[in-house]
């Protein structure tokens, strides 16, 4: 059996973390890396205790939810709360870092970072890592790795089998279609 690679074994990480997100927006999940190693990990999400957007809806201003903090940020005070020093780190972000994500991580000393998808990828924080000598690598989740879509491909094949119920097809064969679904929805291999 041959083993993932390191960077989708972190960018894995970076997704799971996601799936904590408290944002009806977007998931995000960051894992911070040295020598190999995970030293931290946020996700989207409100303050400790705070009311979440899943709950409350999303407070926005200008278009942003400003309930939330960052996975990036989240990840880098998860470092500076318990004194693990981000200098000389990467992290491996499940999309492009936003403005403001971008500057912090220049600040802590972050040296590269990796991310799976491009998200309102800003001109000028490509320009600000750029400047700071940051290296950026897009670095795709395998799909295999880590299903990400499992909960829209349920929904789907749920749409498909009604669908087929309501045009007449036999109880019989909706019966064996739900129950092939069941197991390969259900399934720990």
């Amino acid at each position: 059996m041959e083993r993932i690679s390191w960077h989708q074994y972190f960018m894995a990480q970076s997704h799971l973390l996601a799936l904590r997100s408290t944002c009806t927006r977007l998931m995000v999940g960051a894992t911070i890396v040295r020598d190999k190693r995970i030293i931290a990990g946020g996700y989207n999400g409100s303050i400790s205790g705070g009311k979440h957007c899943i709950d409350e809806g999303c407070f926005l201003i200008d278009n942003h939810c400003v309930r939330t903090i960052h996975a990036e940020i989240n990840a880098l005070l998860q470092c500076a709360k318990f004194g693990v020093p981000a200098e000389g780190a990467e992290i491996y972000v499940t999309h492009f870092p936003c403005l403001n994500c971008c500057k912090s991580i220049i600040q802590a000393g972050i040296k590269k970072v990796y991310y799976a998808e491009d998200y309102k990828n800003h001109d000028f924080a490509v320009e600000l890592f750029e400047q700071a000598g940051v290296a950026v690598e897009q670095v795709e989740l395998e799909e295999m790795i880590l299903d990400t879509k499992n909960r829209e491909k349920l929904s789907f094949t749920a749409r498909l089998l009604k669908q087929l119920e309501e045009r007449g097809a036999e109880n019989e064969e909706i019966a064996k279609l739900k129950e092939e679904a069941n197991r390969l929805y259900t399934s720990s291999t």
